[in-house]
């Protein structure tokens, strides 16, 4: 490797690394277990478990749809669509709570007609968690999934239909198992970035202990008043980003 390249490489990594591993030797390992079963942090954990997995349900019910719409029709204004779909993904996180409220809140242009119709506002309730973290997620689910169906060869749902399968029939026996490595990796990454939504819950949903405060919303509380507390969910954050790297290391980072 040329020097010069060298010398930015080895910072850079240090760039990366080194906050990390202060975060592994300030741990205060040796009452870990104690903290990691107080009330709050399992409050914490439960909540964001529960909210990430609903998330990923409904990313999985309304994107996987919505990502062979991109990938397999000529529909006008596709690639507009698909700009608008990946806008949550560079869109910072409190813009889009503030969006979710001016469209979902109790006077927002949906949000009002709930609320007259139904009496349901979403808004600083667990529901509205989901919804924010549904909101900031469903990018990745899409990209990974219209990627595998564009990538899926069309020869096989062809023959399947002219064998005189319907459309939906080849879409579920076919096109969906063939995509399938695609839409579990997708779903992986959602659920991860679900689970560390802090920006639009927040803005959104509200920061209520057992009701909306998920574990990032926890670690943001507790460094003003136990940060080894703070530290401590931390780190459950940073195993579950490990494990879910390391899970899908084959297929977007490339294994040696």
């Amino acid at each position: 490797m040329p020097w010069p390249l060298l010398v930015p490489a080895l910072a850079g990594l240090a760039f990366l690394v080194l906050p990390l591993a202060g975060l592994l030797v300030r741990a205060p390992w040796a009452t870990l277990p104690g903290r990691l079963a107080e009330p709050r942090v399992l409050e914490a954990l439960r909540l964001s478990l529960v909210t990430a997995t609903i998330a990923t349900a409904v990313c999985l019910l309304l994107g996987v749809p919505l990502a062979w719409l991109l990938a397999r029709t000529t529909l006008p204004g596709r690639r507009l669509l698909r700009a608008l779909v990946t806008v949550p993904l560079v869109l910072p996180p409190v813009v889009g709570g503030v969006a979710l409220l001016l469209v979902l809140g109790r006077r927002g242009l949906a949000g009002q007609w709930l609320y007259d119709a139904f009496g349901v506002s979403l808004p600083f309730t667990t529901t509205g968690v989901v919804v924010a973290e549904a909101f900031v997620a469903m990018p990745f689910l899409v990209i990974a999934v219209e990627g595998a169906l564009r990538a899926a060869d069309q020869r096989y749902e062809e023959a399947a239909a002219t064998l005189g399968a319907s459309r939906w029939t080849v879409f579920r026996r076919v096109t969906l198992p063939m995509v399938a490595p695609g839409v579990v990796a997708g779903a992986v990454l959602c659920w991860a970035r679900a689970l560390g939504e802090f920006g639009a819950t927040i803005t959104f949903a509200g920061n209520f202990p057992g009701r909306t405060q998920t574990m990032p919303l926890a670690v943001y509380l507790a460094l003003e008043t136990d940060p080894d507390a703070a530290i401590v969910l931390s780190l459950v954050l940073l195993a579950v980003s490990v494990i879910v790297l390391a899970g899908l290391r084959d297929r977007w980072v490339g294994a040696t």
